[in-house]
């Protein structure tokens, strides 16, 4: 088809969508309707934060600086790499299952549940700490949908929440929040976990 470059061509999502976002087509893979649904939207929101979360360790990568500058840059790209590959795990489970895998950026930045950064360059210090908030909050949102995935017998999306996703961002937590001992912000969550258990002893 050859669109005819004098007339301005107007598409619309109701012109050209074959499936709506939000529903699953049939599959014959044993796995009920509702369960397939109910995975999806689980998988969607996570990869909507994963991809969120990859374009932040890109941000942090360009964007970090000071004595730690080298080692960093070269760990936030790796990671980024590697949330990079999670996405599209994510992605082809999405539509594996039937559905329809969010994908362009301003549907995911509508959708994400992670704080957006400001544009202008942050200190180290504060870039870990967006990195470990988001990694905590896919971690939570991970374990959730893995047990839900499990009690309804979809046991592919509970293996790669588990296998992929949990285990990488687990991984990846432990790699980075080794950069803030003693920057403040790890040492005050102990200190407030010692506050919290002699309060209860």
């Amino acid at each position: 088809m050859k669109l005819n470059p004098s007339k301005e061509t107007h598409l619309t999502g109701h012109d050209t969508e074959i499936q709506k976002y939000g529903t699953v087509t049939n599959r014959p893979i044993s796995l009920d309707h509702k369960v397939r649904l109910a995975s999806v939207d689980s998988l969607n929101q996570i990869l909507a934060d994963t991809m969120t979360l990859r374009d932040l360790y890109k941000k942090h990568h360009w964007q970090v600086s000071g004595p730690t500058f080298y080692q960093l840059h070269l760990l936030f790209d790796k990671h980024y790499g590697e949330q990079a590959e999670l996405v599209d795990t994510l992605a082809e489970r999405v539509q594996t299952l039937g559905g329809v895998a969010i994908a362009m950026a301003a549907d995911v930045a509508e959708t994400t549940r992670i704080a957006r950064p400001p544009r202008g360059r942050e200190d180290v210090t504060m870039q870990v700490f967006r990195l470990l908030q988001a990694h905590e909050l896919i971690i939570e949102a991970a374990h959730e949908a893995a047990k839900a995935a499990a009690a309804n017998g979809d046991d592919g999306t509970n293996d790669l929440l588990v296998s992929d996703v949990l285990r990488r961002n687990e991984l990846q937590v432990w790699f980075v929040s080794e950069h803030i001992v003693g920057a403040g912000i790890a040492d005050k969550d102990e200190e407030a976990a010692h506050s919290l258990a002699a309060t209860h002893a």
